[in-house]
């Protein structure tokens, strides 16, 4: 796969990929869609390079055209500028073959190139858990097949062995950190270290310390040298959890090292380089934190090279059963209580629940269902009361002299009810069927359960805002 197909105008750009390419590769340019597609169909091209870059007039256009060819039967490589990373970023999830920075060094375009043709190396299998035997560590496979989880193994795949910055999103609980560890593992440092900071959870006038070490008598307190993670992880894999979390200050210090790929300790000038890999993860909207002034606009895309998105658990509910089964196989051996299977009912409420918490929450109901249940089998009675969607009051026995605005709550609850039962305990769906969010639906489910604040001062009314 030798014939390169380029779509852009800018000749210099094609001197440059005729230059990194040398003879190895055949470099066409295509200033047009129309000419790009003629190349394509005289199968004179293996693959195509589609040129992102945001001075382009009809860049608007360039983008169209980029959806256009990713339907084609041919890996499309996309080449963006800084202003254009997130376009990138979303044809690679829309199914381009990869992405890379225009004007790259003749080595990452090779890479790209390789990786976007299918010439990398033959890539690891991600074991689901429903194939593999129980486990010690339960978090160290990524469980699932659905379109969502299979999407996230593409992406794991295509930047396994780059060394572009990784931004891991997603809501807490969903695994971004069994993302950053399988791009590890599937990389060329998985016999390397690798290392998980929690930014959120180191203070902040200790934080610097922690990520680039400090000399003795750098600050008040020290009493010795100490290397910092960025030190300590050698060639290994760093996992920045949180990062929306730092202080701008120290924004502007992590953002100097990924410019000049080297650090110091506190308290010395001795330039050290950045030998790790970094993999950032965040479960805010960074893009706003942006616009609010709270994270800085050059560290986004500098971290925001290549985004991958951790689905919540109620995205993707046919991935549930294989995951409560392997929990269940996991914990009842840690326990040591032998428990054989989940009843068909129990398995209908884990699919039904819009699981807040996603996965992290799944995992702490099975360990609650195993200790709850008498027998083997865990069953709908060992499962929380916020599961059970059925078991909620009569509307029939509300109070008909209560408030106008006591009545209307009651009507919302009982509406969000009868969408449940009319889906069949799918709270998604019923959600969508009211034009509501599943949180806001899932606190008027909460509203009318038993023992919840309906039957408070013996009414049962709702007494809590909708």
């Amino acid at each position: 796969m030798n014939r390169i197909g380029l779509l852009s105008e800018d000749g210099a750009l094609y001197s440059l990929l005729v230059s990194a390419l040398g003879r190895d590769y055949d470099v066409t340019s295509a200033p047009s869609e129309d000419e790009i597609m003629s190349l394509v169909d005289e199968a004179s091209c293996d693959l195509i390079i589609v040129d992102l870059c945001s001075d382009v007039a009809t860049i608007e256009d360039r983008i169209d055209c980029a959806r256009r060819l990713i339907d084609l039967p041919l890996p499309v490589l996309i080449m963006a500028d800084d202003a254009m990373l997130a376009t990138a970023e979303e044809l690679v999830q829309a199914g381009a073959a990869g992405s890379c920075r225009r004007r790259p060094s003749a080595r990452e375009l090779r890479t790209a190139i390789a990786m976007g043709s299918g010439n990398a190396p033959p890539e690891k299998h991600i074991v689901p858990a429903a194939q593999s035997q129980p486990s010690n560590e339960p978090d160290n496979l990524l469980i699932g097949s659905s379109p969502q989880i299979r999407q996230v193994y593409h992406l794991i795949h295509r930047v396994a062995n780059l060394n572009a910055s990784i931004l891991v999103t997603g809501e807490s609980g969903t695994g971004k950190e069994l993302i950053a560890r399988a791009i590890h593992k599937l990389g060329s440092r998985a016999n390397k270290p690798f290392v998980a900071v929690s930014c959120g959870a180191i203070p902040e006038t200790l934080i610097e310390a922690e990520l680039f070490g400090h000399e003795k008598g750098a600050f008040t307190g020290t009493v010795g040298s100490r290397a910092g993670y960025f030190e300590l992880v050698g060639d290994g894999t760093l996992f920045l959890d949180e990062i929306g979390d730092l202080s701008l200050y120290t924004q502007v210090k992590l953002l100097r090292v990924l410019q000049q790929l080297e650090f110091s300790r506190l308290g010395s000038s001795r330039l050290i380089p950045l030998r790790a890999r970094l993999i950032f993860a965040t479960h805010q909207d960074l893009g706003k934190l942006v616009e609010e002034g709270k994270f800085r606009q050059d560290l986004y895309y500098r971290i925001n090279v290549m985004r991958i998105v951790s689905p919540a658990l109620a995205d993707h509910p046919e991935d549930i059963p294989e995951i409560a089964m392997h929990y269940l196989r996991h914990y009842s051996l840690l326990f040591q209580k032998p428990m054989d299977a989940i009843t068909p009912e129990a398995m209908a409420m884990f699919q039904s629940y819009n699981w807040p918490g996603n996965v992290r929450e799944l995992e702490n109901t099975i360990q609650r269902a195993i200790i709850m249940a008498p027998g083997a089998v865990v069953r709908p009675e060992d499962l929380p009361l916020c599961m059970h969607a059925d078991k909620v009051v009569e509307f029939s026995d509300y109070n008909p002299d209560s408030s106008f605005e006591r009545q209307i709550r009651d009507y919302k609850v009982r509406l969000a009810v009868e969408a449940v039962r009319d889906n069949n305990g799918n709270k998604t769906l019923a959600a969508r069927s009211l034009g509501i969010s599943r949180a806001y639906l899932h606190r008027l489910i909460r509203m009318a359960e038993p023992g919840s604040v309906l039957e408070q001062d013996g009414t049962n009314s709702a007494s809590a805002s909708a």
